[in-house]
């Protein structure tokens, strides 16, 4: 007899990321074309030098480098992180309030562990970041599904409809990932206020927060009365700063939801990365006009794709911003099997819009999922013109 299997992490679907790379192994490309591979949304270029030197200083210098640290995070770096989000956000946010995790993916691991029980629930707009979906999965949390309404942004009136006496929390990704919309603060403001009336938490994972397409403050929640009581912020300094491997990321909230946090964490990885800890630091004392221009090229690359796409025929982009395109396709085909033929048609590797969706939603029948999410953070406006060119002439026939 084997040993057992945990049914709750056994009925959780695989890495979608991981998924989309066997395709590559089991189908044969154009020889014509090169591969784009448009399915992640991480930088593949290195961190700048002036990282990549602090860490390697650090690495021969400075022993605590290789020792563990605090559980929550260097002091350094967690003072640093919130002088920088005061300014941001024009808020009071303290060194306090932030904790330093390894990876936004586990920023909302340990939020999620701190807020719900088995049998909770979370309310979170579909389409989702699978990443989410695949930890509340895992841990008998249920996905209490919002559907996002045809401009991709989800609506505080259903959201209010759906929350029960088992719903701990409201979920929301701004920059959307896979969307790529931008909430607006009006409505994030409104689902605060959703969340403060029912007692229940608003989790907001600003992960793409570096990109976004308008100037100044991305939102007012920081300066909420108590917003501590109510709100709790992820980021990630993988996208900003290029640390992907490095895995360091943060969450902001109140002191006492931290203390639970670091329960958590100490028994999961303890502390994080010391050496990412470092890099990130570096990247947030001296590198802003560096960022700066990381957003331009990244706002540069979203108008090239808003402009193929008027081009296109009767496909539709759905929503474009920070690493994304979620395009809506005019042929009918289900998104996973139009995703495979773009890849051994084309050369193009995509992730269809069944990641990202519930398999059936209640109340509705036979939709049809004709979306795909494009991450196009990684390729120049040469290449997102290329693209195009490929996608004019794809057909189903």
């Amino acid at each position: 007899m084997s040993s057992p299997v945990n049914p709750f992490i056994a009925n959780t679907f695989a890495p979608p990321v991981m998924e989309a790379r066997n395709w590559l192994l089991e189908t044969k490309l154009p020889k014509n074309l090169k591969l784009m591979n448009l399915s992640q949304a991480a930088p593949i270029d290195p961190p700048p030098k002036e990282i990549r030197q602090a860490i390697a200083n650090a690495a021969l210098n400075e022993p605590q480098a290789h020792l563990y640290g605090p559980v929550l995070g260097n002091d350094d770096l967690r003072s640093e992180l919130s002088k920088n989000w005061q300014k941001i956000y024009n808020a009071a946010i303290k060194n306090h309030n932030v904790g330093i995790t390894s990876g936004c993916n586990q920023a909302f691991c340990a939020t999620i562990a701190t807020i719900a029980s088995p049998g909770d629930n979370i309310i979170i707009p579909s389409p989702w970041y699978f990443n989410h979906k695949m930890w509340l999965d895992m841990a008998a949390i249920e996905t209490n599904v919002l559907p996002v309404e045809d401009n991709m942004l989800p609506s505080t009136t259903m959201a209010e409809n759906l929350i029960n006496k088992k719903t701990k929390a409201i979920l929301l990704v701004t920059p959307n990932n896979p969307t790529g919309i931008e909430y607006p603060n009006e409505l994030l403001v409104n689902f605060y206020k959703v969340a403060k009336k029912h007692g229940i938490a608003l989790i907001i994972d600003e992960t793409y927060r570096d990109f976004h397409s308008l100037e100044g403050t991305p939102h007012n929640l920081f300066q909420e009365n108590n917003w501590e009581n109510t709100l709790i912020s992820l980021y990630s300094f993988s996208k900003a700063y290029r640390l992907t491997g490095h895995r360091v990321g943060a969450i902001i909230t109140s002191t006492t939801r931290l203390a639970q946090i670091e329960k958590f964490l100490d028994t999961v990885s303890i502390c994080p990365n010391q050496l990412g800890q470092i890099g990130a630091l570096y990247g947030l004392q001296n590198l802003s006009d560096w960022l700066s221009q990381e957003r331009l090229e990244i706002l540069n690359r979203k108008k090239a794709m808003e402009q193929g796409f008027k081009n296109l025929g009767n496909w539709k982009l759905k929503g474009c911003g920070a690493y994304f395109a979620y395009a809506e396709y005019p042929f009918d085909l289900p998104s996973d099997v139009l995703c495979k033929r773009l890849l051994s048609d084309k050369g193009i590797l995509t992730l269809p819009e069944t990641m990202f969706t519930p398999a059936t939603q209640k109340g509705t029948t036979n939709i049809k999922k004709r979306h795909i999410r494009i991450a196009f953070a990684n390729i120049n406006v040469k290449e997102i013109n290329e693209m195009f060119d490929r996608l004019k002439d794809f057909s189903i026939d």
